[in-house]
C-alpha cells in the first residue's frame, strides 16, 4: 500500500518531478563549467560559479547586441515568407503525379487549423507555464550548482546506511554521464546549426540565418528535432524552385547522417553508450506520459536511468550471482 500510494504521488508531482530533474541538468552543465574556469582561475567554487553566470550573461547579451536586429529581421521574414512557400508547394502539388491522392492535405490542415484557433486561449496558457517551468529550473539549477554536496548528503540520508556506498557511487557515474552528453551535445548543437545554415545560405534558401538557429536549438531533442526543423526549411527552399527543396532536402539527411555516424558515436564514447532504439522508444514513451516537457527532457533523463539500472541493478545482480565486482 505504501508503494502504490508512493507511486500515485510520484504520479500526480510528474510536472514537479520534471522541472525538478530540469534543475538537476542545468546545475550540473553550470557545475561542469565552474570547474572547468576552476583550472585556469584558483578562486573558490562560488566565486567561479558567479563568474561562469556573469559570463553567460554577457555572452547572451553580446549575441543579442551583434545580432538580435538581424534575427529579429530572419524571423520577421519566415513569418511573411512561409505562407508563399506554402502556396508554391501546394501549387507544385497540384501539377505533379501525385496531386489528386494528396488534394485532401490543405483541406486537413486547414481544419486543423481552426481547432488549434478553437484552443488557442489554452495554447497560450500552456506556453505561459511552459516560460514558468523554464524559469524555476534555471533558478533551481542555480541554487543546485550552487551547494550540491548539500543536496546530495540530504538524498544520501534518506537511504539505509548499508546502502549510501553504492548510491553514492550511481550518483557520481551518472553525474560524470550527464555533464560529458550535456557538453558533446552542445558541441553538436553548434555544428549542425553552422552547418544548416551555411548550406541553407549557399543554396539561396531564404531565413538561413533563422533556420540554422532553429535547428541548432531542435538538436538538443534527438530524432524529432532535425525533423521538425527540415519542415520549414524545405517549404521555404519552395519558394525558390523545386530543385532547391530537394537540395535542402538532401543537405538535412547529409547533417543527420554526419550526426549520427560521426557526432553522436563521439558523443557516446565521452558520456555513456546509449542504444538508439531505446533512446528513441524512451523518447516516445517519456512524451506521452509527460507531454512536451518530457520530450525535451527525454534524452538526458534516459542518460541518466541508463547509467543508474547499470550501477544499482545490473552491476549488483551479477555480483550477486557470480561473484563479479563490476560488469565488463
Amino acid at each position: 500500500m505504501a508503494l502504490g500510494a508512493l507511486a500515485l504521488l510520484a504520479w500526480k508531482l510528474s510536472e514537479l518531478l520534471l522541472i525538478v530533474f530540469g534543475a538537476v541538468v542545468v546545475a550540473v552543465l553550470l557545475h561542469g563549467l565552474t570547474m572547468l574556469l576552476r583550472r585556469w582561475l584558483p578562486v573558490p567554487e562560488w566565486a567561479a560559479l558567479g563568474l561562469v553566470i556573469v559570463l553567460l550573461v554577457l555572452l547572451l547579451a553580446a549575441v543579442v547586441a551583434l545580432f538580435g536586429a538581424e534575427v529579429a529581421g530572419q524571423i520577421d521574414a519566415f513569418r511573411t515568407t512561409l505562407p508563399a512557400a506554402w502556396n508554391k508547394f501546394h501549387a507544385w502539388l497540384q501539377t505533379s503525379p501525385l496531386g489528386p491522392q494528396l488534394e485532401q492535405i490543405p483541406d486537413q490542415l486547414r481544419q486543423g487549423a481552426s481547432s488549434l484557433a478553437t484552443h488557442a486561449g489554452t495554447i497560450l496558457l500552456s506556453a505561459g507555464g511552459g516560460i514558468t517551468d523554464a524559469v524555476l529550473m534555471m533558478v533551481g539549477g542555480i541554487y543546485l550548482a550552487a551547494q550540491p554536496q548539500l543536496y546530495r548528503r540530504g538524498l544520501l540520508r534518506l537511504l539505509p546506511l548499508d546502502r549510501r556506498v553504492l548510491a553514492d557511487n550511481a550518483l557520481t557515474a551518472s553525474g560524470q554521464a550527464l555533464r560529458a552528453w550535456l557538453g558533446g551535445q552542445m558541441l553538436a548543437m553548434a555544428v549542425v546549426g553552422l552547418l544548416t545554415g551555411l548550406g541553407l545560405w549557399l543554396l539561396g534558401v531564404p531565413v538561413a540565418l533563422g533556420i540554422g538557429l532553429l535547428t541548432a536549438l531542435l538538436d538538443f531533442v534527438p530524432i524529432v528535432g532535425p525533423i521538425l526543423a527540415a519542415i520549414p526549411a524545405i517549404l521555404l527552399a519552395f519558394t525558390v524552385s523545386p530543385e532547391t527543396a530537394l537540395g535542402a532536402l538532401i543537405l538535412f539527411v547529409v547533417l543527420q547522417q554526419l550526426e549520427g555516424h560521426v557526432l553522436q558515436p563521439l558523443i557516446q564514447a565521452r558520456a555513456v553508450d546509449l542504444p538508439p532504439a531505446l533512446l528513441l522508444f524512451s523518447l516516445f514513451g517519456i512524451g506521452v506520459l509527460f507531454g512536451p516537457l518530457g520530450v525535451v527532457l527525454a534524452a538526458p533523463m534516459t542518460v541518466v536511468a541508463y547509467v543508474l539500472v547499470k550501477q544499482l541493478y545490473v552491476r549488483h545482480a551479477l555480483g550477486d550471482a557470480d561473484g563479479a565486482a563490476e560488469v565488463p
